[in-house]
């Protein structure tokens, strides 16, 4: 599916039951965008709910932010692997030695899924970051990690579209940036702290948006994500 699929669009499928994100699944369409299944979906639903999305024809994101000592994480993005994801991710904060070992891991696989990292997260604002002893501004420290990432063997990193123009300087374009905090013009931005339009980030630079409520809440999801598709081709 992901050498056919063009969109940059990856669906957020942030739900608390797996019936729902099965609902959801049947109301949209896996020629027109990607899905991503987080930590509280997965723990309800387990890599079954991941296998029955992926047999749907869905590009699946795994967004699981593996963080821990090397072997761990390298065990957990085989098993990832084998579930025939579309990409998986791990936190660029486990360090060089860590993102080595899942880079290994995956390339030992059958099946290859992209592997990225998690920089800062969107929600996460300057005060946030010096609460937790990290100093700094978001930007620079997404610009840290993403250097590290690349140099780690990982195909892209997590960042807020605010910060895509910078990396877009420093890192080589063929060097993924995947975006959180994407909101259309038309919709609340919720928790996150740092977003922009879905146009706007694909003009910075961005490859592929995560989007959730904008087009999950609506009682039309092929409709909010039409109104997207509009949005990024005027």
């Amino acid at each position: 599916m992901s050498k056919k699929l063009l969109s940059p669009i990856i669906v957020a499928l942030d739900y608390a039951e797996p019936s729902q994100a099965m609902a959801m699944v049947e109301q949209l369409d896996p020629a027109r965008c990607r899905v991503k299944i987080g930590k509280e979906l997965f723990t309800r639903g387990g890599p079954q709910l991941v296998e029955k999305v992926v047999a749907k024809g869905y590009d699946v994101f795994l967004d699981l932010k593996y963080h821990d000592i090397p072997n761990t994480v390298a065990g957990a993005c085989s098993a990832a692997a084998s579930l025939g994801v579309w990409m998986v991710n791990v936190h660029a904060l486990g360090g060089r030695r860590m993102m080595e070992a899942a880079r290994e891991a995956i390339e030992k696989s059958s099946h290859k899924p992209m592997l990225i990292a998690v920089t800062i997260l969107t929600s996460m604002g300057e005060d946030d970051l010096k609460e937790i002893g990290i100093p700094g501004s978001p930007a620079d420290n997404v610009e840290r990690l993403a250097k590290l990432s690349h140099r780690s063997g990982m195909d892209g990193v997590v960042c807020s579209p605010q910060e895509v123009m910078m990396l877009r300087g420093v890192i080589p374009k063929t060097f993924s940036l995947v975006t959180p905090g994407i909101r259309p013009a038309w919709s609340a931005k919720g928790d996150q702290t740092r977003f922009t339009t879905p146009a706007d980030a694909i003009k910075s630079g961005s490859n592929f948006l995560v989007i959730g409520r904008p087009i999950t809440a609506d009682p039309q999801p092929l409709i909010a994500l039409k109104r997207i598709e509009d949005e990024l081709v005027d």
